[in-house]
């Protein structure tokens, strides 16, 4: 029996920080623009960027294409609610610390370098 309950709570711990988890699309029209997150080039629009930052954690953005002026913005873990970390907290308070997500998706327009 305690082997079970063992098991149960490690999983409802692993279900419970796996929530903590949030992602989102960014994108660029036109697309296959660099994209550099809090400095680190991390790849080419559309890019799906996941983390397990706090609330209100905050991320600078920077896209770059030939031909294009360099697009800066920043997005922040306030955009939406996690319903999972949501209901963890009613039981243990940590989970609060992930309450907010990401939008699902983000598209920046580029501006053409004149």
């Amino acid at each position: 029996m305690k082997l079970k309950n063992l098991f149960t709570l490690i999983v409802g711990i692993l279900l419970l920080f796996s929530s903590c988890a949030s992602s989102t699309i960014i994108d660029s029209y036109p697309s296959n623009a660099t994209i550099y997150i809090n400095g680190e080039k991390v790849g080419k629009t559309p890019y799906k960027h996941r983390d397990t930052k706090i609330v209100g954690s905050t991320n600078e953005v920077r896209i770059e294409k030939t031909g294009f002026k360099t697009y800066k913005s920043s997005f922040s873990k306030n955009e939406e609610i996690a319903v999972g970390p949501l209901i963890g907290g009613v039981f243990v308070l940590v989970p609060y610390l992930w309450i907010m997500k990401y939008k699902k998706a983000r598209v920046y327009d580029l501006i053409p370098e004149e």
